[in-house]
C-alpha cells in the first residue's frame, strides 16, 4: 500500500479489509438481467415448433457417445483492500482473484485439466495515474514494481494486471466498488474468450467435440464494430454451448414463458427462441431443458432442475432460419445425460448442476489462495 500511495501520489487509509464473496447465499440466484430482445418474426430453430418436446428417447439413443469433451468455467473472488485519497477524493482499491479453467474428458475414465488461468489483479481509479492519462503503460509499470516487492517474491506470487475503473462522478445508486468489480469481471470474461480461442486454433472443437461453458455466451463486446473480430467470434464459438444454472424466467417481460418453463416435465425442452442481445449485437438461439425428475425430492424453487441453454447463431442460414432442430435435440439430449452423478449435499445448486461443470468449478476454486493469505499481502 505504501508503494501504491507513492506511485499514485495518494494517501492510503488502512481501511477494514474483507472479501465480498465470503458469505454464500444458499438460495438459487437469478442471473444478471441480460436485456434480451425477443424477435417473434425470426425462428430460433428450423422446425419452428410451438410446444414443448420430449427428449428422453433421444437421450437414450446417444447415451455412451457424449457430444461434450471440454468444460469451461470462470470464477472470481472480490476483496476490499483499502481506500485511497487522490486529488482530495476517496476511492476504494478493489482486489481480485480470477480463475478460469477448461477441463477435458476424452474417455469416460479420464477427466483432466486442459487449460488453467489463475490471476491476481487490482482495480484502481483512473485518477491513480498522476499524469492524468489513465495509460495502460502507467498501470503496467506500477504492477511490475509491486511484483518486485520481496513479500510477493517470497510467496512466488505476482499481480498479472492493474486495472483502472472510471473516476467520473457517480450516478444515483452507483458505487465505485461496483465499477472496480465490473473491471475484474470483464477481465475474467476476456480470459474465458482467450481459452476458447486457443482450443479453436488447435482444432480441438468440432461437430464431434463440443465445449460446454458454465454461464451465458452473451459477452458485452462480442460482434460490435470490427468485422474481423465478428468473424473470429463466429468461428471460435461454432461448437460452444452455454448453460446457465440460474436465469430470469420472465423472458422479455413475458411472464407466460416463466409458467411454461416451470411446468416442464422431466427431460422435456421448450421451443428454441430467437433472441437478439443488445449488449452483444449478435443473435442467439435460447431454450430450456428440465434435466431432473423431482418425484422423490423437494424442490428449492419451481425452476430447480431446469437449465437455460444458449447457442450462437453462426452461419447465414442459421441467422435466417434458426438453429437446426436436430442439433437442438442433440445438445438437449447430451445435457440430460450429463445430469448424473449429482452433487447432492455438496452444493446448494445441485439440482441445476451438470457434473462435469461442477468438477471444473471445484477445480477452479481449489486453485485460489486463501482469503486471509490474499488480504495479508496488503
Amino acid at each position: 500500500m505504501d508503494l501504491l500511495a507513492e506511485q499514485t501520489g495518494g494517501k492510503c487509509y488502512t481501511s477494514y479489509q474483507y472479501c465480498y464473496d465470503a458469505t454464500e447465499n444458499p438460495s438459487i440466484k437469478y442471473e444478471e438481467i441480460q436485456d434480451y430482445k425477443l424477435e417473434p418474426k425470426c425462428h430460433g430453430e428450423t422446425d419452428n415448433i410451438k410446444t414443448i418436446k420430449d427428449i428422453s428417447g433421444k437421450a437414450m439413443q446417444v447415451e455412451g457417445n457424449p457430444l461434450f469433451k471440454y468444460f469451461l468455467d470462470g470464477s472470481r473472488r472480490i476483496y476490499k483492500v483499502d481506500d485511497i485519497e487522490i486529488n482530495k477524493k476517496v476511492f476504494p482499491i478493489i482486489g481480485g482473484q480470477i480463475g478460469v479453467a477448461c477441463c477435458e474428458r476424452q474417455t469416460p475414465a479420464t477427466f483432466k485439466r486442459a487449460v488453467l488461468e489463475h490471476n491476481l489483479v487490482l482495480s484502481l481509479p483512473s485518477e491513480a495515474d498522476k499524469d492524468g492519462r489513465n495509460s495502460e503503460q502507467f498501470f503496467n509499470a506500477v504492477a511490475q514494481k509491486i511484483n518486485n516487492l520481496s513479500k510477493l517474491q517470497q510467496f512466488n506470487l505476482k499481480f498479472s494486471k492493474l486495472l483502472s475503473y472510471s473516476s467520473k462522478k457517480l450516478e444515483p445508486n452507483e458505487k465505485f466498488e461496483d465499477r472496480g468489480t465490473a473491471k475484474i469481471q470483464d477481465e475474467m470474461i476476456e480470459c474465458e474468450k482467450k481459452i476458447v480461442n486457443e482450443l479453436a486454433k488447435k482444432h480441438l472443437l468440432n461437430p464431434d467435440s463440443y465445449l460446454l461453458k458454465d454461464g451465458s455466451l452473451q459477452y458485452q463486446k462480442t460482434g460490435i464494430g470490427d468485422f474481423r473480430e465478428l468473424s473470429k467470434f463466429k468461428s471460435n464459438y461454432q461448437c460452444v454451448v452455454g448453460v446457465s444454472k440460474s436465469f430470469n424466467p420472465a423472458l422479455d417481460g413475458n411472464t407466460k414463458n416463466a409458467s411454461v418453463i416451470a411446468k416442464l416435465p422431466p427431460y422435456y425442452r421448450t421451443p428454441a427462441f430467437y433472441y437478439y442481445g443488445s449488449r452483444s449485437q449478435h443473435p442467439f438461439s435460447i431454450w430450456y431443458v428440465r434435466i431432473r425428475d423431482f418425484k422423490n425430492y423437494r424442490r428449492d424453487s419451481p425452476f430447480s432442475g431446469i437449465v437455460k441453454v444458449e447457442k450462437v447463431l453462426v452461419t447465414d442460414d442459421e441467422i435466417e432460419n434458426g438453429l437446426s432442430s436436430d442439433e437442438v435435440d442433440l445438445i438437449s439430449a447430451n445435457l440430460i445425460n450429463e445430469r448424473n452423478p449429482v452433487a447432492y449435499g455438496n452444493d446448494s445448486r445441485w439440482a441445476n448442476h451438470l457434473y462435469p461443470v461442477y468438477l471444473t468449478e471445484r477445480f477452479v476454486k481449489s486453485q485460489y489462495i486463501s482469503d486471509l493469505h490474499f488480504l495479508n499481502l496488503f
